[in-house]
């Protein structure tokens, strides 16, 4: 369901955003499981934020235009760095401190890029590209390490996915 969820998004279609709701349902038990908890909370985000994701490429701009593929300007990267370096903070303390994970720093890290990538990609940024292939190299390297080889296998499905969201995203987007 993930990959319909990805698949979609490259093709810049709303349906995605269904997808993603049940794809991170289905998830947040897997990483329970696991004890990847800073990933099953971000199940839970993830949720929210595709259904604001669903409702700002249906609603689309301030004008109410559809979205279009944009980047981020100077300010919206140091924000988006500065966000994620304090999200990434925050969630290894709390995984660290209250849950009985052992790998506190590379949920925590995770977690925080990939609530970043959600955003992105909620309001059309070529970075979330960027964000995902970053990202889901990573989380290739976590999964294997915590015994998930086929979500390994996913996300480096993932991997050449993004890729491809990048480039076909970047011919629709302004320089």
């Amino acid at each position: 369901m993930s990959v319909i969820t990805v698949a979609l998004n490259i093709r810049q279609i709303h349906w995605a955003w269904l997808f993603s709701i049940l794809s991170s349902g289905m998830y947040a038990a897997v990483f329970f499981n696991t004890r990847l908890y800073g990933d099953m909370g971000l199940q839970f985000v993830f949720i929210l934020v595709s259904v604001w994701g669903w409702f700002n490429w249906l609603r689309g701009d301030d004008s109410h235009e559809r979205l279009q593929v944009t980047r981020l300007n100077a300010l919206g990267r140091w924000n988006s760095l500065g966000m994620t370096v304090l999200a990434f903070v925050l969630l290894a303390w709390f995984l660290k401190s209250y849950t009985d994970t052992d790998v506190p720093y590379a949920d925590g890290f995770l977690t925080a890029g990939s609530l970043l990538g959600q955003i992105l990609l909620s309001r059309k940024k070529l970075e979330n590209w960027h964000v995902w292939i970053i990202v889901d190299v990573l989380y290739v390297g976590l999964y294997v390490y915590k015994g998930l080889m086929l979500t390994a296998l996913l996300y480096a499905i993932f991997v050449i996915m993004a890729i491809m969201g990048l480039r076909a995203w970047s011919k629709t987007c302004p320089q």
